[in-house]
């Protein structure tokens, strides 16, 4: 069964983090900064990751231990890789009635039923890493509640942090999460390649940072898809056999497998 009971979002909730890696580190602190709540334990396996997390927060207490983790906070907040999060909640305890969430993309909010009966999903839509500022506020946030009660008062406790807040299920969270792997993730792997592809000609990536910027630039103001040049949308082949020529191993590989794809996408002869 899942209800909803009276979220007062004017009164300091006490707020338990549970993980301390990329995720956790930047909306940790943005959650206390917004004046919602304070953070009074981060738990993380390793010891160190949870103590450098509590750095930058007011008091919270770091943690190793499930069995530390205490059972009188309004909302705890599970931030950890997504074949984690079942396995954590299978081994503890039932906390009261306490706001239970989770930051993933792809799992379903069920999993925390047997936390609570007020449990949902929180999940960012941004790529975190370490030491890398980010600016939360602007960062689209995709709720779901187990009730439309329960929903409601995720919004306002998300209200103070995030400016854009969305309702997204569970499908439309994959959906977003692959989205969001083809669009950074694997992005992200071919400025590796083009990056060691440079390095041997003892070129810094820097010279593609104006590239990039300009590509960036034309997705948003005419699409993708309309943005889209190089030799394989032009259907230059002898450029792509040239290319091709001089690469070797997964880079000839992936190369091969992108061209073949934007020749289908864009020209009827390449289908």
């Amino acid at each position: 069964m899942c209800t909803s009971v009276n979220f007062d979002a004017s009164a300091p909730l006490r707020i338990v983090v549970i993980g301390a890696g990329n995720v956790a580190s930047h909306l940790a602190p943005a959650i206390e900064s917004s004046g919602v709540g304070a953070v009074v334990q981060v738990y993380s396996r390793k010891l160190q990751s949870a103590r450098e997390l509590t750095r930058k927060l007011q008091n919270a207490q770091a943690i190793d231990s499930e069995a530390a983790i205490c059972d009188d906070a309004e909302v705890y907040l599970v931030s950890l890789v997504d074949d984690a999060i079942g396995p954590l909640v299978s081994r503890m305890p039932k906390r009261g009635n306490a706001l239970w969430l989770h930051t993933s993309g792809s799992v379903g909010m069920e999993v925390l039923a047997p936390m609570s009966e007020r449990y949902g999903v929180f999940y960012p839509l941004q790529t975190f890493s370490k030491g890398v500022e980010v600016d939360v506020s602007k960062v689209p946030l995709f709720i779901e509640g187990c009730t439309s009660g329960v929903e409601e008062e995720i919004r306002r406790f998300a209200t103070p942090v995030f400016s854009h807040i969305y309702h997204a299920d569970s499908h439309t969270r994959r959906m977003m999460h692959i989205s969001a792997v083809f669009a950074c993730n694997f992005t992200n792997y071919l400025w590796t390649i083009a990056s060691e592809l440079l390095k041997k000609e003892d070129l810094p990536f820097e010279v593609l940072h104006p590239l990039l910027e300009e590509t960036l630039k034309k997705a948003f103001a005419v699409s993708p898809e309309k943005g889209q040049t190089g030799p394989a949308v032009r259907g230059d082949l002898a450029i792509v056999n040239k290319h091709l020529s001089v690469l070797d191993g997964q880079s000839k590989e992936i190369y091969s497998l992108l061209s073949e794809a934007i020749i289908s996408h864009h020209h009827s002869f390449g289908k």
